[in-house]
């Protein structure tokens, strides 16, 4: 290892500890610990002050952390939590997305604004749930009906674009990678019905006793089944992150349900501690940023393609969910399902290595992307708050029925259904519930 290796990853550790403290400092804005890892990296990076500088050993690091990011992303799909009416919803509204996308990307392309339709249109699809779930949290809504709907939709904004990804960004012939992605598929149905049947009691108290031992065996084992799945899709001539993406699914139905909070610590503790600053630290570092001095056009791009990201994933939330939920939590619900910077950056890097993409759509799309983190969860939980504490007045206020206006119900309930009744105008809504 070079010492300008080293010194590189020093710069990111820095960065990294230094996100969150920032994120912290900026109170009411509530900047988002990945934009801030972003701005930093371009901050370090060679179009400002040119102090980081890639490696090999910088660039697989910053691999394997987004391995680990989507990694995550299959880890925390709970089908249970959103099967049902929930799933059938965000399907529907990421169908419809996709081709709202595309026919966005076709205009663009069919102008000479863009390059490749397919890799503009996808990076218009994708929803950042991994960074709107610890918001939500915070928020106190997981738990709720809303919480329940936002995960299916984001399960399926970040499901739907890694398997686009894995069949339509390659060079390969697309009949034999379809061919390649259904013998991938079968194999990982089969590892994860494997993982959630074949659990002989002596194995799964042996990976209880070592949870905690310095064997940490269930984390060597997620991480086994992270390469195997990863090498597979590898072999197979598809994407890795749809190989990490499977792994995620498998070791979450592999774990006991008792032990997932604590293995998912763990992972979570090598993914957000470690690899995954590292990889949008590094996003950072290669962010072009001189292409908004050298294209003057970039600048409303940005604005374009936040634009297109409102009107392709939030206009079908709205109109969809217009049976399901009342008009104070579909505007929420539409804001928050156009959040979508981390598959943003995966996409561009990608399109980019492929030569899919202008460099100066990469910039635009990235940074709108950035904007919409920074600015879409913090309007829609604003309004949701805002909406919560009008439910709360009403319900305070004395009128017909002790003033129970807008059923004002809290409290998680079954996740399908959630609190109040499907429509009720403010349920689901209350900080604290």
């Amino acid at each position: 290892m070079t010492a300008a290796s080293v010194g590189t990853l020093v710069l990111i550790a820095i960065a990294a500890v230094l996100a969150p403290i920032i994120s912290e400092l900026t109170g009411p804005v509530a900047i988002p610990e990945i934009v801030v890892q972003i701005g930093l990296g371009i901050l370090m990076g060679p179009y400002v002050l040119d102090i980081a500088h890639m490696s090999g050993i910088v660039t697989g690091l910053s691999d394997l952390g987004l391995t680990f990011l989507i990694f995550l992303a299959g880890y925390e799909l709970d089908l249970q939590k959103i099967r049902g009416r929930p799933l059938e919803l965000a399907g529907a509204g990421w169908a419809i997305s996709l081709v709202i996308g595309l026919g966005a990307a076709f205009a663009l392309v069919s102008t000479g604004l863009a390059r490749n339709t397919v890799v503009v249109g996808l990076a218009l699809t994708t929803t950042a749930l991994g960074t709107l779930v610890p918001m939500l949290q915070d928020a106190h809504v997981m738990d709720t009906r809303f919480g329940s709907y936002i995960s299916a939709i984001g399960t399926v904004g970040e499901f739907g674009p890694i398997v686009a990804v894995a069949l339509l960004l390659t060079n390969k012939d697309p009949v034999q990678t379809s061919l390649l992605l259904i013998a991938f598929i079968v194999t990982a149905v089969a590892t994860v019905l494997l993982a959630a049947r074949a659990q002989p009691p002596r194995l799964v108290h042996m990976l209880s006793r070592h949870l905690e031992s310095s064997a940490q065996l269930p984390v060597r084992v997620a991480l086994l089944f992270i390469l195997l799945l990863v090498l597979l899709a590898e072999t197979l001539g598809l994407d890795v992150l749809l190989g990490a993406f499977a792994a995620g699914i498998v070791v979450r139905l592999f774990s006991v349900a008792s032990e997932i909070p604590a293995v998912r610590g763990k992972l979570e503790a090598i993914g957000f501690g470690f690899l995954i600053p590292v990889f949008f630290v590094v996003s950072g570092i290669q962010f072009d940023l001189h292409v908004f001095i050298r294209n003057p056009s970039a600048l409303w791009r940005v604005g374009l393609f936040l634009g297109l990201m409102l009107v392709a994933r939030g206009v079908p939330v709205f109109l969809l969910y217009l049976k399901v939920l009342s008009p104070r939590e579909r505007v929420p619900m539409a804001l928050l399902s156009a959040t979508g910077l981390p598959l943003v950056v995966v996409i561009t890097s990608i399109a980019l290595a492929e030569k899919k993409m202008l460099p100066v759509n990469a910039a635009s799309l990235v940074a709108a992307g950035m904007l919409s983190v920074l600015l879409l969860p913090a309007i829609g939980l604003w309004r949701m708050r805002v909406a919560g504490e009008a439910v709360a007045i009403t319900d305070a206020s004395p009128g017909e029925d002790g003033g129970a206006a807008g059923g004002g119900t809290s409290g998680s309930g079954d996740p399908a259904q959630g609190p109040g009744t499907e429509g009720t105008e403010g349920s689901g809504l209350s900080p604290s519930s």
